[in-house]
């Protein structure tokens, strides 16, 4: 018993002493490890210059302000104008309130570095961006391709109009772009959160899109790349083969109108529509469908100012100053809470 006793005590005491050998860290443990180094990014913004924070701030709190003022305006408009409870101007708010979304994410937060001189976002705030602005761009895409398929039925099979258009099918086309852009941007979004992050945290870009913090990952990125490629051909290159193809025939009918002012009437129907469409797929096609071996960041930032910022300030002025319908609309809003 004696024996066996001082045995327990010699183990004892070479346990506290004895140095015991680390564990050796799985490659999942070093994965877990290096996604959890980076907890914040640095944004790079537009300017590093101290003299033109102040500058920024005014112009883009001026385009955020126009943006909010336009789009609010827009679906306050057709919303209490019964001549307006038509499949395009509800397909009209929709855009206004993805434009209301895609400036809501990038800006309020650009305009909060410009005036704390702090140019960092948390992780879990890039992610966020990433999400939003990511369903943004895709629902717009569709959302235009709608409008496009809208107006030529309008133009084109004018007598049929209402029976192609129903309101299960524009419901559906309603429902269908938001939860497609939903599920897009989930997908990107899943497999962002999936890379590692262990090297840099400098993004040089005014706010967290997708492709610059992917560029920042230490993992495998090519899957990530290659559905980022896939999802702007079907999402860009299919709304915009949808929309060129709907305007052929527009077009097409048009030009088979004798009167000259059947023609006007019939093109200032789809005017507005096709200037916001040239808007958007001149900026976010050529900024999206390319290589990244082929990225110029800081071309990429200024094209990114166009389709994020000043299109959804422009889009709604577009309308109100090109759509006669919605211009008096308008004009009987705005009287109308002159009053009150």
């Amino acid at each position: 018993m004696v024996e066996k006793a001082s045995k327990q005590e010699e183990c004892s005491y070479l346990s506290f002493n004895l140095p015991v050998p680390e564990r050796k860290l799985s490659s999942r443990d070093l994965e877990m490890k290096n996604r959890s180094s980076v907890t914040e990014f640095v944004l790079l913004g537009l300017s590093s210059l101290p003299e033109h924070q102040m500058l920024l701030f005014v112009v883009f709190i001026f385009l955020y302000m126009a943006s909010l003022a336009g789009n609010i305006l827009i679906v306050l408009t057709v919303m209490t104008s019964h001549n307006l409870h038509t499949p395009m101007y509800f397909l009209l708010i929709n855009l206004s309130l993805i434009n209301l979304l895609s400036s809501s994410v990038s800006i309020p937060k650009l305009l909060h570095n410009l005036l704390e001189g702090r140019k960092t976002i948390d992780f879990a705030g890039c992610i966020a961006q990433i999400y939003l602005f990511t369903w943004t761009l895709g629902s717009e895409a569709l959302v235009l391709a709608a409008m496009a398929f809208d107006r030529y039925v309008a133009v084109c099979h004018p007598l049929h109009y209402t029976l192609i258009i129903r309101k299960e099918v524009w419901v559906g086309l309603i429902v269908g772009v938001w939860t497609a852009g939903l599920a897009n941007s989930a997908v990107h979004t899943g497999l962002v959160l999936q890379l590692s992050f262990c090297g840099s945290n400098i993004i040089n870009h005014f706010f967290c899109e997708l492709l610059p913090v992917v560029q920042l990952s230490c993992s495998d990125t090519s899957l990530n790349e290659a559905l980022t490629f896939l999802s702007d051909a079907v999402f860009g290159l299919g709304s915009c083969v949808v929309t060129l193809t709907s305007y052929c025939f527009i077009l097409r009918t048009i030009l088979k109108i004798r009167s000259r002012e059947g023609k006007k009437k019939a093109f200032s129907t789809c005017s507005s529509h096709l200037i916001v469409v040239s808007l958007y797929y001149s900026t976010a096609v050529y900024s999206y469908i390319h290589p990244s071996a082929a990225h110029s960041l800081d071309r990429d930032k200024a094209i990114a100012v166009l389709y994020s910022v000043i299109t959804p300030a422009l889009n709604p002025i577009v309308y109100s100053l090109r759509n006669k319908e919605v211009k008096e609309a308008l004009t009987k809003l705005i009287k109308r809470l002159e009053l009150h």
